[in-house]
């Protein structure tokens, strides 16, 4: 408890705002700290099969490293307007990286083409609400169709920004943001942001994308605004307008409709369409992304079905190093080349209607064509198959212990083939 209330101190402190005993006492009452224990093993084989794809140097990307991530988030001091603090403390170290095997991002690379043995953050935000209103201004994580801070590694894509929600009236949540600079997940420093282009060194996709930069493709200033509305109990709408600037302009739009179709029986369907275009000269972006995912539940069982369409004169554009707002996007891949189609069949089941709680399962299948690679070229083609199995302790000593296993492999005739195995295990515990 010491460490807590130092640590909400120090956030108070940070406000600049003296506090009446009573005050801090809401402050703290509402606060809710955890800690999350992040052990992450990630291992990528590159398998070059077909000649349309450059060799490449590195065969194999294999990390094992451990985390450590730290959420406070306090309550609000009592008055008009209430004051308060949100902090994410985050250090990775290394456990395992052998020569030749790092870039995996689960670590901070180093000038020798390894990895540092270990990083840390601290992102701290102040807040201050009225009513049913909050201004956040720091450092801070979103989630939303304009964008998404990726969680996919050991430490979590943190930017610095501010934020401003409202929740005024019933069913409807707004939202405002101007967004400066990123801490990217296998970094310890902030940086300008930077758009998604043609070449994915992670992949080596080698000019699908069709994206052109001129000028530099970083700046410091995002921009989004927009919100979702509950029209019913069962529909949710939802509309985002973006601004990458001098790089891309985007409108993002979200239906998702649950229709119960009776005992332990729903129909799910979640459409999503983008037009992104460009903003200046620094950049050609022009594309429409359309999609679509259709799942029916059957108690314990899902069966889903996706489709996913990019038309224009490039594929899909948003931030580098964030989740994009795509029915495609999965573990490796996102489907959103130039004039790309693409299909997506998936499975899941929760072992907790059969007597097994905390146990589930996924499988998927995606399968994209038609990629635009330039004149002369035959059309790209890819696919990816996707596999998770996870376990969360539901009671006694382990309990909260959770046990993922993700694998994947993907096959293109544009980019690198490549098997991937990643094996996290977590453990979060509530401190306050």
């Amino acid at each position: 408890m010491r460490k807590t209330s130092l640590a909400l101190a120090v956030a108070a402190s940070t406000l600049g705002v003296s506090l009446s005993q009573a005050a801090y006492a809401d402050l703290l009452g509402d606060s809710k700290v955890t800690l999350e224990a992040r052990n992450f093993y990630f291992n990528r084989d590159f398998r070059q099969g077909n000649s349309d794809v450059p060799a490449k140097t590195q065969s194999k990307r294999e990390e094992w490293a451990q985390g450590f991530i730290l959420r406070a988030n306090s309550g609000f001091t009592d008055g008009t307007v209430g004051f308060g603090a949100d902090a994410i403390g985050m250090f990775g170290f290394k456990l395992d990286s052998g020569g030749g095997t790092s870039n995996t991002e689960l670590l901070v690379p180093d000038r020798s083409g390894g990895s540092q043995d270990n990083y840390s953050d601290l992102a701290v935000a102040a807040k201050a609400k009225i009513s049913n209103s909050t201004l956040r201004v720091g450092q801070m994580q979103f989630k939303n169709a304009a964008i998404t801070s990726s969680d996919g590694r050991l430490l979590p894509q943190v930017f610095e920004a501010g934020h401003l929600v409202s929740q005024e009236i019933d069913g409807l949540m707004l939202e405002a943001a101007h967004v400066r600079e990123v801490n990217n997940r296998n970094s310890s420093d902030y940086e300008d942001i930077s758009i998604t282009n043609s070449f994915n060194s992670n992949r080596g996709t080698v000019g699908t994308r069709g994206i052109r930069l001129s000028g530099g493709s970083t700046t410091d200033a995002f921009d989004f605004i927009g919100g979702t509305y509950k029209v019913t109990k069962d529909l949710t709408a939802g509309y985002y307008y973006s601004n990458l600037d001098e790089l891309y302009k985007q409108h993002s739009f979200n239906a998702v409709h649950v229709l119960p179709l009776g005992d332990k029986q729903s129909l799910k369907t979640d459409l999503r369409y983008a037009r992104s275009t460009d903003d200046g000269n620094r950049s050609n972006v022009d594309n429409k992304a359309l999609g679509a995912m259709v799942t029916y539940g059957l108690d314990g069982h899902a069966f889903g079905l996706g489709y996913q369409k990019m038309s224009g004169d490039t594929g899909f554009a948003y931030i580098n190093g964030t989740d994009p707002f795509l029915v495609n996007y999965v573990q490796i891949g996102d489907f959103a080349n130039k004039d790309e189609k693409s299909y997506q069949a998936r499975y899941d089941f929760n072992f907790g209607s059969i007597g097994i709680p905390g146990l589930t399962f996924m499988t998927r299948y995606l399968t994209g064509d038609n990629v635009d690679r330039g004149r002369g070229v035959s059309e790209g083609k890819e696919w990816e198959r996707n596999t998770e199995l996870m376990y969360v302790f539901q009671d006694g000593a382990l309990k909260n212990l959770g046990v993922r296993w993700r694998n994947a492999s993907v096959r293109s005739n544009f980019a690198n083939d490549l098997d991937e195995n990643r094996l996290i295990v977590s453990y979060t515990l509530p401190l306050m």
